[in-house]
């Protein structure tokens, strides 16, 4: 991942691009300054999730998606826009993550199709792509929701047609196009009450309006590199992931806990951070703050020494990440998972697992491949297509046991000669059920119809810890309380483990069920969890207990009730 997330310097810029028209590489280089703004705010994207659940991973779908266009033309010198537009979208879809970042796609696939045939873009050209991406990008929703991206690109398109009357200039246009991105973002709470009630906006749309906004502050030599301010709550900062994206000159990570002066005055924390490293991420709770930063060996002291000229510096944290990378590759290298030989003419199944130990289990089921994925890591479409293309079937049955990942499983199916069906689990347990139908060398049909009609014969709990202070479904949660999810749905919220399964537990309606199994994950010890299975065996006295290391990242607990 490391360079997937270079960065391009684009600011400072002068630009004439537009006086003549956009040709190919005039597209590129604006793509890439909105791939280069959403880089800089995506973690603030990312922290516009609806649900307290640590799954805000929209803005680094929709980056990753955008990087994956941007690679297919890295050494392009293509003139023709048409041809440009074409091999972004080509990389977009196939770089394609979780479901913002196969919408997206689809908006980059329509734009070029609108091109077809055009070497350079005017302004009637440029309204005229923004509508065939948004068809395009409604068309790939089975049920399109209002309030999402969909409202975002729908509303541009819009305000485009009528600003088409007054203006023929470029500038002009796309001014107008990201201003009403700006207040179609706002007012999506206002069609979606999920928003509403979670005090957020929606990410994709906000991702949406970042692109766009790039492309607006390029040609207005605004700079790229410094992000909008934002402060999360400091359970929802995703260090781990951090470490997955470091660029080159990030040697040290520092992570700092202080307590300021006075009002943190975040433009101004930015702008010095920005001075001094990359990757800042800013968490707050009870007037405690933690800065969280890359930075090269010769810098490596300079948050802290900046962080205590402005308040109380109660803990630092600080860590070698080429090191830590480099040696962690041997350590954690698991035993390779064995799967079954895929006979000639039968069907095979590929799985996307979120740990090590349910991929071992899938395997063990009669799974044929694994794609690594789920929560925060959605894999991309190319990743998908790739873990069945080269066996040696022509019949493909694909269980994305996520719903963020269903989307880019379809568009697999696509882009595939293979006869592929995606059946639509939406977490393990519903993929395990799906599994245990499976006949090998059965009738296709059949077994996708026997695969779907197990999903229902599953309840699934999933048991996390609440990233946001929120009422949603008439919960009141806490950040920072545990948290219980229903077949997705969130129904309780406490402050003990214990508590929240076994009443997750209850509204699953494990009294009139007769096995239980749990897959515990890494965030949680052994000991915790031997502790959970006795008050559950002493509950449920007469039900089967089966327990797995799951080796899930987030999620204490993934139980299935059968």
């Amino acid at each position: 991942m490391t360079d997937d997330l270079q960065f391009n310097d684009l600011t400072g810029k002068e630009t004439t691009m537009l006086e003549g028209g956009i040709n190919g590489q005039d597209f590129k280089a604006l793509f890439d300054a909105g791939m280069t703004w959403l880089r800089t705010n995506h973690q603030l994207v990312n922290s516009l999730n609806v649900f307290p659940v640590p799954d805000g991973d929209t803005g680094t779908n929709m980056l990753l998606t955008m990087q994956a266009a941007m690679n297919e033309v890295q050494h392009s010198g293509e003139l023709n826009i048409g041809k440009m537009a074409h091999s972004l979208a080509k990389g977009a879809l196939l770089g394609a993550r979780g479901n913002s970042g196969v919408i997206l796609s689809q908006i980059w696939r329509g734009f070029a199709r609108s091109l077809d045939s055009v070497d350079m873009m005017d302004v009637n050209q440029f309204v005229g792509a923004l509508h065939e991406a948004r068809n395009t990008a409604y068309k790939g929703v089975v049920r399109p929701v209002e309030g999402t991206i969909l409202t975002v690109i729908n509303d541009m398109a819009a305000a485009a047609d009528e600003a088409l009357k007054t203006t023929s200039d470029l500038k002009t246009m796309l001014e107008v196009v990201v201003s009403a991105a700006d207040k179609s973002v706002r007012n999506t709470p206002e069609l979606l009450p999920v928003l509403k009630q979670a005090g957020v906006v929606d990410s994709g749309g906000k991702g949406l309006y970042f692109i766009f906004d790039g492309i607006a502050r390029f040609l207005n030599n605004q700079p790229l590199d410094t992000a909008i301010a934002t402060v999360q709550p400091l359970s929802a900062l995703s260090l781990e992931q951090t470490k997955e994206e470091i660029e080159p000159g990030q040697d040290y990570e520092v992570v700092i806990d202080f307590k300021p002066y006075k009002t943190l005055n975040l433009e101004e924390f930015y702008s010095q951070l920005s001075d001094i490293g990359t990757s800042i991420q800013i968490g707050e709770g009870d007037g405690m703050y933690r800065m969280h930063i890359h930075v090269p060996t010769d810098r490596r002291y300079d948050p802290i020494d900046y962080t205590m000229s402005i308040g109380t510096v109660t803990k630092v944290n600080m860590e070698n990440l080429l090191d830590q990378m480099n040696g962690s590759s041997d350590s954690s290298r698991e035993p390779e998972i064995k799967f079954p030989e895929v006979e000639p003419g039968n069907i095979a199944v590929i799985v996307v697992s979120p740990g090590t130990g349910i991929s071992r289990i899938f395997a063990s089921l009669g799974a044929a491949g694994v794609v690594h994925g789920g929560q925060t890591m959605n894999p991309s479409t190319e990743e998908i297509l790739h873990a069945f293309e080269n066996l040696p079937t022509d019949k493909i049955i694909i269980l994305p046991n996520n719903k963020n990942i269903i989307l880019a499983a379809q568009t697999a199916v696509s882009m595939s000669v293979k006869k592929v069906a995606v059946i639509p689990s939406k977490n393990v347990p519903q993929g395990l059920s799906a599994l245990l139908r499976l006949i090998p060398d059965g009738n296709f049909e059949q077994n996708v119809k026997e695969m779907n009609e197990a999903l229902s014969d599953v309840e699934t709990c999933e048991i996390t810890q609440a990233t946001r202070s929120v009422e949603i479904n008439g919960v009141h949660v806490k950040e920072g309380e545990v948290i219980g999810l229903l077949n997705g749905k969130l129904v309780y919220s406490s402050d003990n483990l214990k508590q929240t399964c076994l009443e997750l537990l209850k509204e699953a309606g494990a009294d009139e069920r007769e096995r239980i199994t749990f897959f515990y994950g890494n965030n949680i010890s052994e000991e915790e969890v031997n502790t959970i299975i006795e008050t559950v065996q002493i509950r449920y006295p007469d039900h089967e207990l089966e327990v797995h290391q799951g080796g899930q990242p987030h999620y204490q607990f993934i139980i299935a009730v059968e």
